[in-house]
């Protein structure tokens, strides 16, 4: 890769990282922009040429997310039933490690002034994140809706899901409580997430075998 598009890919997994590192339990209104690029040592017009706005590195995280999770369905494929519950424990994972991002990414999801949109992910930031993967470029970064959807489909042609519904609503249903996990578990103080999730997966998919 070039050196210049090197650069720039490292310095914004370096600004995520960072973001991660700092966030903890906080919320992400509360990190202020100084202090990631004091930490990154980058001027703030640096920082806004790559995430025009704070927000961005929200996006940008759950960009990245979506790729680990291709990344693992490639090196690891799983259908129906199995792909829902590997959406629910990675989501339960990060809740736990970095519950402030989460809870901020969502937040900002639900945010009705702000228009939503897949920040992208360059091939060089590919590279960098997964250096021993070969033909990361190809690898196709699906959404968390896109995700749900295939395995929606997988679930009903398997007949593990028998109910007369579309797959979108299907889709949609699922999707509700894997976010709705987040806020409730966040409001009783429950743990572990995992656990959790699990349940609210299990009792979800009673209901549409």
């Amino acid at each position: 890769m070039g050196l210049r598009k090197e650069k720039a890919a490292r310095l914004k997994l370096a600004v995520l990282d960072c973001t991660l590192k700092m966030i903890g339990k906080k919320s992400f209104d509360d990190l202020h922009v100084d202090e990631i690029c004091a930490r990154v040592k980058i001027s703030k017009v640096t920082l806004f040429k790559y995430f025009p706005q704070k927000e961005d590195i929200l996006l940008y995280y759950l960009r990245v997310w979506c790729l680990r999770r291709a990344v693992e369905l490639s090196d690891k494929p799983k259908e129906g039933l199995v792909g829902f519950a590997f959406l629910f424990d990675k989501l339960s994972e990060d809740a736990e490690t970095h519950p402030g991002i989460i809870l901020s990414l969502f937040a900002y999801l639900a945010d009705m002034r702000r228009t939503l949109r897949p920040f992208p992910l360059k091939v060089e930031e590919k590279k960098l994140l997964f250096p021993n993967v070969e033909n990361i470029q190809a690898i196709e970064i699906q959404s968390v809706d896109q995700m749900f959807e295939k395995f929606s489909l997988e679930a009903i042609f398997k007949k593990e899901i028998t109910k007369m519904s579309s797959t979108r609503d299907i889709t949609q249903v699922l999707i509700s409580v894997f976010y709705g996990s987040v806020l409730t578990a966040h409001i009783n103080q429950l743990s572990p997430l995992k656990i959790f999730f699990r349940k609210n997966l299990e009792l979800t998919l009673k209901g549409l075998q």
